[in-house]
């Protein structure tokens, strides 16, 4: 079981780049995808997450600049537009499952906006 996240990177300010992250392997009870990021020497916080009836959540910081989508419940999409150095940040590929499984986690995508 894995989560692969990709599409980080270096970025201007107002510049945009696009997350994917696609779970592989045998998963069950999945219950949504989503997204976290750390920036150094911070907390992990949700950006988004997006649940199995397609109903999404996202970050008052990000809204309105970043959308997430999904192709079904295995792949999951992060668009980021208008870009600030405040989003550098590892960002993290996160599944919820349900009857108290563990989440899982991809191991984490770098991107870093310049200003």
């Amino acid at each position: 079981v894995q989560l692969q996240a990709s599409g980080g990177g270096l970025v201007q300010a107002g510049g945009s780049l696009r997350l994917s992250c696609v779970a592989s392997g045998s998963i069950f009870a999945i219950n949504g995808m989503g997204w976290y990021r750390q920036a150094p020497g911070k907390q992990r916080e949700l950006v988004a997450n997006i649940n199995l009836d397609g109903s999404a959540n996202v970050a008052d910081s990000v809204k309105g600049r970043f959308t997430i989508s999904r192709d079904n419940v295995k792949t999951v999409y992060l668009q980021m537009n208008s870009l600030k150095p405040d989003d550098t940040a590892v960002y993290y590929c996160n599944m919820k499952r349900r009857y108290g499984l563990d989440d899982l986690w991809g191991q984490g995508t770098v991107v870093t906006v310049s200003s």
